[in-house]
């Protein structure tokens, strides 16, 4: 794999508009309920400022990967990250990051593709058998038909002791239905119904074509039950890890879960 050139150095690194520049070191420092305060109140500029969202959520995400796993040195493997918020922070690091995304707007909507992105379908990817240390994807799996073929994709470019991390909102947490929440719980057609009326379109992500029905326990049942992966720690994604609790009551991780994290570790 050579599509990526030599990874970007911390100072070199693009941000998103409206970032500080140390604001990889504040999601470093800050790993409570102070991060998880500042990133629901960035939530509410995912519209108007996807920017600063964008590029702040992916050097949260990057941090909390550290946790499990040093990023220097490493192939990483980026699903469906869009403009490339991720690949940055990750090769900010010193990782080698490769970003595959099947939808091209995605891909361009910040003007530019970053340096060796490609377009590709995240059920085929272009890598061989475990050639990536870590493979990840950020809240793709509710956008996908097929989530288990994703899955199996992402479990097949990850060596032998590398690392998945998958992240999703699940179906019947408060944003499960995106835009259209919270009204999704009211049934799908009317929540896009009401989208449309109040906003003069239609939902950009809509259900069984661009958004499908994920559940924490089914989700979680699944790669228990699997042999070729062990489940490293199962975690709400935006709260503090002492609420990790959560995720062991069934019925109320579907709701209060929000978004759920999975760190899973390929087995020989």
């Amino acid at each position: 794999m050579s599509l990526v050139p030599p990874p970007l150095s911390r100072n070199s690194a693009p941000r998103g508009a409206g970032e500080r520049p140390d604001a990889a070191g504040f999601w470093r420092r800050h790993r409570g309920l102070v991060r998880s305060v500042r990133l629901f109140r960035l939530f509410r500029k995912e519209q108007a400022e996807p920017e600063v969202f964008y590029a702040a959520l992916a050097e949260d995400t990057v941090c909390q990967i550290e946790d499990y796993c040093d990023l220097a040195g490493r192939t990483v493997v980026d699903i469906g990250g869009g403009p490339g918020h991720l690949t940055a922070a990750f090769r900010a690091r010193g990782a080698r990051c490769y970003l595959f995304e099947p939808d091209s707007a995605e891909m361009l909507s910040r003007g530019a593709a970053p340096p060796g992105a490609v377009i590709a379908d995240g059920y085929w990817l272009p890598v061989r058998d475990g050639g990536a240390d870590l493979c990840l994807s950020s809240n793709v799996l509710e956008h996908v038909r097929d989530p288990l073929g994703l899955i199996d994709e992402m479990v097949r470019a990850t060596r032998p002791g590398g690392l998945i991390y998958l992240s999703f909102t699940n179906w019947f947490s408060p944003h499960g239905g995106h835009e259209m929440s919270p009204w999704h719980y009211l049934g799908c057609r009317l929540a896009e119904r009401r989208y449309t009326r109040r906003s003069g379109r239609p939902p950009k992500n809509r259900f069984g074509v661009t958004l499908f029905p994920v559940h924490v326990g089914a989700t979680l049942r699944l790669m228990r039950s699997r042999s070729d992966v062990a489940v490293v720690d199962a975690l709400p994604r935006y709260y503090p890890r002492w609420c990790k609790a959560l995720v062991r009551i069934p019925g109320l991780r579907e709701i209060a879960t929000w978004n759920l994290v999975l760190i899973l570790r390929r087995i020989e």
